[in-house]
């Protein structure tokens, strides 16, 4: 088979960093070919490299056997490269033709007015070539997730694209949804278009992929079949050492309840309810897991629970005591430790050193800020511990948050929030954008705390990390709980139902708290200790 991409030998440097080091690719026509790797190991980079957005220190770009040089993503565009990013660039307001041809409209009257019908007509030609269950006329904000990439897709084969390139395509997709870019993807290479796209979920580069390569520390460390691999082996060559991939999660031993939500109601700036009437429990020594597709709650719940926020309804409490309106310092103060979704946002001061950052939550506290003065030799022990037993890289506690890859700052933070000895520690997104080795150390962080005896509230769009670490989950859609199960009771494909807003049995109530067997059940009998 002839080879559509061959980068050769592709170098790209930063002040001080080398982000790709004498790299070697080969993609042949008509395949999928998934790019793995560690955070900061330059797999965006290189793909930014294909795509126009850097220059290469040194290598060439060949596209069907012909050196290219490209100053601008317009260049690779108009060489038949495009590239759909992991954030949509789309118009909301604006309709999926309109998106679509966005840039380049067919035109009338020499030029002077947007052909709308020939648009609309070229889309839907375009759509049905590709299979694409699309409606031509309906708004982005009006469509969903999936939709929304499959409008990205139409826009890059609309400009002519004949090699794709997909960067993290299924972060925010539904398991229903994964599976029909899967379908879509299968459509593309079985037309002849060829298909690149970096993950760091092994599963789905085995199942969606022809060749998987693997790039470690900027260099490619192999190439293989992805039907002739294991997730272990693909693991190994990522990380460099045997990753335990399976959590091992032994019974919980629960005691009394440590958190507890009651009819929570949150509005978001336009007064719509983004929370609506959430109640659950957490015990300690258990995880409870809440899973949904970003965008129907889970951020402003948190908010709420970790003090960032106040409801507008309902009550929150932490050991037995009213805290609906309690600070973030009190609460931290009380023993709630928090991971945020966003670390850069809201878990770290990109600027600061890691000594800085250490310190941040407890510079009040007595043991970092007694007197209310920083001990500033004991906050720079404190950063440095945290580098040790976290295993954060580069392993210098003067070195600023930014200058580390997202994964070393995910462990940092981990670190920081752990050694507050907490009680009840809200775990957001905890695994977001890192790779492989540092989601097994973190996952195993939780689950020690968990066996202290610590109450866990874990919120993921990840169904295996959620479904895997939890004891009970809760099921969030549209600011409500759909449901509230167990987790190694129900199937993948029941929990992706639910996360798209089938209710069980085509039913249930606000809370999702109920039980088909036992249609006197109460919410209390399926958020307290036991397993629903």
């Amino acid at each position: 088979m002839a080879t559509a991409v061959h980068l050769d030998g592709i170098t790209k440097r930063f002040p001080g960093v080398v982000a790709n080091d004498d790299v070697d690719l080969e993609v042949e026509h008509g395949t999928v070919h998934a790019l793995l790797g560690e955070n900061g190991a330059g797999k965006t980079t290189l793909m930014n490299v294909l795509y126009g957005l850097y220059e290469p220190t040194s290598g060439t770009v060949r596209l069907d056997g012909e050196p290219r040089t490209f100053d601008s993503p317009r260049d690779a565009i108009d060489a038949g490269v495009g590239m759909i990013h992991q954030h949509f660039m789309l118009v909301d307001p604006m309709t999926v033709t309109e998106n679509v041809t966005l840039g380049s409209e067919p035109r009338k009257w020499g030029g002077l007015a947007v052909d709308r019908a020939a648009a609309r007509e070229a889309v839907v030609e375009l759509a049905d070539r590709y299979g694409f269950d699309v409606d031509p006329d309906a708004r982005i904000e009006d469509v969903s997730v999936g939709e929304q990439q499959r409008v990205e897709i139409l826009k890059a084969l609309y400009r002519g694209a004949d090699t794709l390139i997909l960067d993290e395509p299924t972060a925010v997709l539904t398991p229903q949804e994964v599976e029909e870019l899967f379908a879509v993807l299968a459509e593309l290479t079985a037309q002849g278009k060829t298909i690149i796209f970096i993950t760091h979920k092994l599963g789905e580069a085995m199942r969606a992929a022809d060749e998987v390569s693997v790039l470690r520390d900027g260099k490619k460390v192999g190439t293989v079949d992805a039907d002739g691999t294991t997730r272990e082996e693909l693991a190994e060559l990522m990380v460099g050492r045997e990753v335990l991939l399976d959590v091992e999660r032994e019974p919980a031993q629960t005691g009394e309840v440590v958190a507890a939500a009651s009819d929570v109601v949150v509005e978001d700036d336009r007064g719509v309810r983004a929370v609506d009437g959430i109640s659950f429990e957490v015990r300690a020594g258990e995880v409870f897991g809440i899973a949904g597709v970003d965008g129907n709650g889970q951020t402003e719940l948190v908010e709420a629970l970790t003090g960032l926020g106040v409801p507008d309804e309902g009550e929150i409490r932490f050991r037995d005591e009213d805290v609906t309106t309690a600070s973030r310092r009190e609460r931290i103060e009380a023993g709630m430790a928090y991971i945020p979704e966003d670390r850069q946002e809201r878990g770290l001061v990109m600027e600061f050193g890691l000594v800085e950052n250490g310190l941040l939550g407890s510079q009040h506290g007595p043991e970092l800020g007694p007197n209310g003065r920083i001990d500033w030799p004991a906050t720079r022990d404190h950063a440095e511990a945290i580098i040790d037993e976290y295993d954060v890289r580069p392993a210098d506690a003067d070195a600023d948050a930014e200058s580390l890859s997202g994964g070393n700052q995910q462990k940092f933070i981990v670190g920081r929030e752990f050694k507050r000895d907490p009680e009840f520690v809200v775990a957001s997104h905890p695994t977001r954008g890192v790779d492989v080795g540092s989601i097994e150390f973190i996952h195993e962080r939780l689950l020690e705390l968990r066996r202290q005896g610590v109450a866990v509230l874990l919120v993921s769009s990840k169904l295996e990390e959620v479904q895997g670490l939890s004891d009970r989950m809760g099921v969030v859609y549209e600011g409500e709980f759909i449901d509230v199960v167990d987790p190694e009771e129900t199937t993948e494909e029941e929990l992706g139902l639910l996360m798209a807003g089938e209710r069980p049995g085509g039913g249930g109530d606000e809370t999702g708290a109920t039980d088909e067997t036992d249609p006197e059940a109460t919410p209390s009998d399926v958020t307290g200790g036991e397993r629903a």
